[in-house]
């Protein structure tokens, strides 16, 4: 069986979308393409793989693309330079085609439970991409202006993370991964109830970790710093040995009656997420805290329980972070948009809540 290749024009836009370097030299790469097909052909006609594999002219484009980049890059030549050159081209051919049918079609693969394609995962990537992509015109990494838009994306980027996780297999790691992302939530949330005064202890404590971690400056500076810590820890008399963990957490006393709270401690569980009113969540966040220390309940974890498990937190986790991410993007938008928004919504949050709804019922029927 012969594999036809892609044609020219085909090739272009494949080209023009991919927006390879500049640099690279893209007759070389189609011609490079073109040989590869034939290599590919070659190979599943000789039952190397032992079945008939489709190509996607896309993927093995891209390696080609990529192994060209690093051919040049790392013996720093002119990319020109490699173009009437059969080592080379070669090369590049025998290491893409190497990658794409290892990497694409031989890989390992966890026993997976569940595809990208299931409800309980296009459903939901279809929500964190629209989110995503309205966040990505955001201004970025200017904390004093963007630290609630930040955290924001960081949070949707994990909720994805965690959706690849479980598709390819891993319900133990997506788990542990949650963790992070509920802490995250709780951070977001104590910062968008309680306004300028406690966003503006936040980022002080961010500079109180850099300079803890001794990249804060010069020397007097951080320094400076220091005095700064050891003065506020003295108000709330607190010891030496708490000082990372008034590093960690001491913002919270900038939350009128926070420190006031019930078994409040300067820790996640017995701080931030007992004030931020998840505590609910309290035992299963100890349970992905173990998991992400290599407790035996990582090694030994029952995959179906922590798939649904997973799911359903981050279900929960999803619906906080979206209704954030609504009053801000509603904040900035005009009525056509905000329209098209509700629609989005109106469409696809009643399947999310049926399959958060029905993940919640696994755990009824156990």
């Amino acid at each position: 069986m012969d594999i036809a290749p892609i044609s020219k024009e085909q090739f272009d836009v494949v080209y023009e979308n991919l927006r390879v370097n500049p640099k690279l030299d893209k007759e070389f790469i189609y011609q490079a393409y073109l040989v590869a097909i034939e290599g590919a052909s070659q190979l599943i006609n000789s039952n190397v793989l032992g079945r008939v594999v489709p190509i996607n002219p896309v993927v093995l484009i891209l390696y080609i693309v990529n192994d060209y980049g690093f051919y040049i890059d790392s013996r720093k030549l002119d990319p020109k330079s490699v173009i009437d050159n059969d080592e080379a081209m070669q090369s590049i051919i025998s290491t893409s085609l190497d990658k794409y049918f290892t990497n694409e079609h031989l890989s390992f693969q966890n026993n997976t439970k569940i595809s990208k394609y299931s409800p309980q995962i296009s459903t939901l990537s279809l929500g964190l991409n629209f989110v995503l992509g309205v966040l990505s015109r955001y201004k970025k990494r200017d904390p004093k202006s963007t630290l609630l838009t930040d955290i924001l994306s960081k949070g949707f980027s994990m909720a994805k993370a965690i959706t690849e996780l479980i598709v390819d297999g891993f319900e133990t790691e997506a788990f542990s991964t949650w963790r992070t992302l509920h802490e995250t939530e709780c951070i977001l949330i104590l910062l968008m109830n309680n306004g300028e005064a406690t966003i503006k202890s936040y980022l002080r404590h961010m500079d109180y970790s850099v300079a803890y971690r001794g990249l804060y400056g010069t020397k007097e500076e951080t320094d400076k710093i220091f005095e700064e810590i050891k003065e506020e820890m003295k108000k709330l008399d607190l010891k030496s040995k708490d000082m990372k963990k008034f590093i960690e957490y001491g913002w919270l006393t900038s939350i009128k009656g926070a420190t006031e709270t019930e078994g409040f401690k300067f820790n996640f569980r017995d701080g931030v997420e007992r004030i931020a009113k998840l505590s609910e969540y309290s035992k299963t966040y100890e349970m992905a805290s173990e998991i992400a220390h290599s407790s035996p309940l990582l090694i030994y974890s029952r995959s179906d329980y922590f798939l649904h498990l997973t799911l359903v937190n981050l279900y929960a986790s999803f619906f906080r972070l979206e209704e954030i991410f609504a009053k801000i993007y509603l904040s900035s938008i005009k009525q056509s948009e905000a329209e098209r928004y509700f629609l989005l919504r109106q469409t696809y949050f009643s399947s999310l809540q049926i399959i958060y709804n029905n993940e919640q019922n696994f755990f009824k029927k156990r």
